[in-house]
């Protein structure tokens, strides 16, 4: 009856996320489908095995009976085995409690000071794209040939190189920054409005900040932190983690810390706003 019950709380789980929409805090939600199959799954295996426990229990207890006369021997390879059940249901247990019992935290600015990041680049001693952690840049690249990524990219930069004013909201949020990065010649002088949690770096100028998405490409696990550089006027000043709407005139500077050129927005207007409901964006083309 355990495995029923673990079972049971699997299936609980899965469902409790999708109804609640934490689910989205987890994966790409355009794969949600694939963790609802799941869910899906474990319930009829939490119904085959509830019919297979009731089925088998008065066997059991006829063995049991048998063995009280006849098993004597065997008893110390009965606590064996004891043991080693309650250590595997402990190893499936200790998600199930975690994942329900403890509350959900959106990433923020800390996670970045922790682990620091990066403008991506070549790593030859590592020939497993899917190793490669992304920050500050979306990079699809490791998913395609090269011909098929500046296709790619081709056609999205249409979307936005006869625009005056680019506005990214949370649904082309990741697609319109990989382009702007990919292409920034192409959007040198544009005007650009997008929003985010600030983030300080140490050693830029006081009025210099990042602004930062946190990600998602398939599931949090290749989740990474996404923005731009933003150059505010010398009045203003942000904390970090506050979430702001910017607004200003894209440009392109040597960023020393990465040693590249990056573009970043010479801002014109700022906004205070709340933080999303859902914080994180996602790559859904």
């Amino acid at each position: 009856m355990a495995r029923a019950y673990v079972l049971l709380g699997f299936t609980f789980f899965l469902m409790q996320m999708h109804i609640t929409g934490s689910i989205s805090k987890y994966i790409n939600m355009k794969y949600s489908y694939l963790s609802l199959t799941a869910g899906i799954l474990f319930a009829f295996l939490t119904i085959i095995q509830v019919i297979h426990t009731f089925k088998t229990t008065d066997q059991i207890h006829d063995h049991d009976h048998e063995c009280n006369h006849t098993c004597d021997h065997g008893h110390v390879h009965k606590e064996s085995k004891g043991f080693r059940k309650v250590l595997n249901g402990f190893i499936f247990l200790f998600p199930l409690i975690t994942g329900i019992f403890l509350p959900i935290a959106s990433l923020d600015s800390t996670i970045v000071q922790a682990k620091g990041f990066h403008f991506p680049v070549s790593e030859p001693d590592n020939n497993d794209p899917f190793m490669q952690r992304q920050y500050l840049k979306p990079d699809l690249s490791i998913y395609y040939g090269q011909e098929g990524y500046q296709k790619l990219i081709d056609k999205e930069s249409k979307e936005y190189i006869n625009k005056d004013h680019i506005v990214l909201n949370d649904q082309d949020f990741l697609k319109g920054m990989e382009v702007l990065y990919d292409e920034p010649g192409h959007f040198i002088g544009k005007k650009i409005t997008f929003k985010g949690f600030i983030y300080k770096e140490k050693g830029l100028n006081e009025n210099q900040l990042f602004l930062f998405r946190f990600g998602i490409i398939h599931c949090v696990a290749d989740s990474g932190v996404y923005g731009l550089l933003i150059n505010l006027p010398d009045h203003q000043s942000f904390d970090n983690d506050q979430w702001v709407e910017a607004t200003g005139v894209i440009k392109e500077m040597y960023y020393q810390p990465f040693k590249v050129n990056i573009p970043y927005i010479e801002v014109t207007e700022t906004k205070m706003i709340d933080p999303p409901k859902n914080q994180y964006v996602y790559r859904n083309k």
